[in-house]
């Protein structure tokens, strides 16, 4: 599966258009090889939390939920589930999506800021600078004894969640027109082997509290999940380290010139601001598209457990199947399809088809071999639409505007998952999973509608 991409790292990364001496081009090209490594130890830490999801919130519910600030909000989530007639389930899952929210509502204001930043500053600057501020928000987490601590934690983390929108900037940087998507499969194959990977070490490092065996370290805000948090900072510390030795700037001081200096100004705002018609169109779409996915991995542990009693270990392997799938598609299925000449748009649309058969067999799945055709569907389908999105962004885009039109594309998908946690744990919750999957399936069909007027931009 591996074999051509070492291949394909020399050709984009000597591919890139030459500039001029005058233009202080860097003496050595930026191999696609090193944003790979990049993106997959960044993605590693960021991803150790996902399964530690419900035991953090119990934790925190245990220590401080009688009470206090905290006890007056989770008084006021329990009102809420009861009027919604699920008071059993519905509070967790609307504390968590809660939290989750919060995070993602940082990543989706800063990641536009971030990108735009890069486009002035150059990409290594701000790489560096967000990687530092991710570790500083690890750091916190595994000093929190406090839940606020913890709250400020993933706050931090949110506003410094722009690196991958500055890296792959960084990938249209260093490829041609005619490799652009095929490279930013590579991209969303980082994106699949990192959320794979750091699951696992969450899960596992979780095992062992570092309280059982040194219980005065709780005067310092250890707590039961510090050892995860601990990798997770060690991760960003060798992140900082590869990015300062083997990351070159791969925008030219010609192009930085040519952008504008960035303001921290309202999303929402910025998104409507674009002139370009293609890459607002792009946008819309993925955006919709992502509104369904997002519903999917927040929903399938809990529609495995509830239909077929998948227990965690059950579920682990389900989604290291999900992400297998995606690492598959984005990183060798994804390159030969456009390798052969078929156009990003068309990409883009067998993946919106693939995922709307795919949230359809998992809504009605009726036995686990169901689910895992469901779910290689769906890992099909996004594997697809990822990396044809942001290649059709990034092709639509101006040279000196990649950063910023880059990270307004991932700030969207930060919105979906502001949004989508909460809006989907009360359809399934209150309605049911079926229900919830077909209306995933539906936004993928209004998604797909919106792909059909994308033009296919000239290589």
């Amino acid at each position: 599966m591996w074999s051509g991409l070492p291949t394909l790292f020399r050709h984009v990364s000597h591919s890139a258009p030459q500039t001029s001496p005058s233009a202080a081009a860097p003496a050595r090209p930026l191999s696609l090889g090193v944003i790979f490594l990049t993106l997959y130890i960044d993605l590693i830490g960021f991803s150790i939390i996902f399964p530690l999801g419900p035991e953090l919130l119990g934790y925190y519910l245990g220590e401080e939920g009688h009470g206090g600030l905290l006890g007056a909000l989770l008084s006021r989530i329990d009102q809420v589930a009861v009027w919604l007639g699920n008071p059993t389930h519905l509070p967790v899952v609307l504390f968590g999506g809660i939290i989750s929210s919060l995070f993602s509502i940082l990543q989706f204001v800063f990641a536009p800021f971030w990108g735009g930043l890069s486009d002035r500053r150059g990409r290594r600057p701000i790489l560096l600078m967000t990687v530092v501020g991710t570790a500083a928000s690890y750091l916190l987490w595994a000093l929190s004894g406090s839940f606020w601590i913890f709250l400020v934690a993933r706050l931090l983390g949110g506003a410094f969640g722009g690196n991958l929108s500055v890296a792959t900037a960084a990938v249209a940087d260093v490829t041609d027109r005619a490799e652009r998507a095929k490279a930013m499969g590579l991209v969303g194959a980082a994106f699949g082997l990192g959320l794979v990977t750091g699951p696992l070490i969450g899960a596992f490092s979780s095992r062992i509290n570092l309280l059982d065996h040194f219980p005065g370290l709780a005067a310092w805000g250890v707590n039961p999940f510090t050892l995860p948090a601990l990798i997770a900072l060690a991760l960003s510390l060798v992140n900082v380290v590869w990015i300062h030795r083997r990351f070159h700037e791969t925008l030219s001081p010609e192009a930085r010139g040519r952008s504008a200096e960035p303001r921290l100004r309202n999303p929402i705002r910025a998104i409507l601001d674009l002139g370009n018609a293609a890459v607002r169109g792009v946008n819309l779409v993925n955006f919709t598209y992502q509104l369904a996915f997002v519903a999917m991995e927040t929903s399938l542990v809990f529609l495995a457990a509830e239909r077929f009693n998948y227990t965690a270990r059950d579920n682990g392997l389900l989604m290291g199947f999900l992400g297998f799938c995606a690492i598959v598609t984005q990183g060798w299925l994804v390159r030969k399809t456009l390798g052969r000449g078929v156009p990003e748009t068309t990409v883009l649309r067998l993946g919106l088809t693939a995922s709307t058969a795919g949230f359809l067999v998992v809504g009605f799945a009726a036995a686990p071999w169901m689910l895992y055709l469901g779910v290689g569907l769906l890992a099909l389908g996004g594997g697809f639409v990822s990396p044809a999105s942001s290649g059709l962004i990034s092709l639509y885009a101006k040279e000196e505007e990649q950063g910023r039109v880059l990270g307004i594309y991932r700030s969207l998908g930060s919105l979906a998952r502001a949004v989508t946690p909460l809006f989907a744990g009360i359809i399934f919750w209150t309605v049911g999973s079926s229900t919830l999957y077909v209306v995933s399936a539906a936004l993928v069909v209004v998604a797909f509608i919106g792909s059909r007027k994308l033009p296919q931009p000239h290589r």
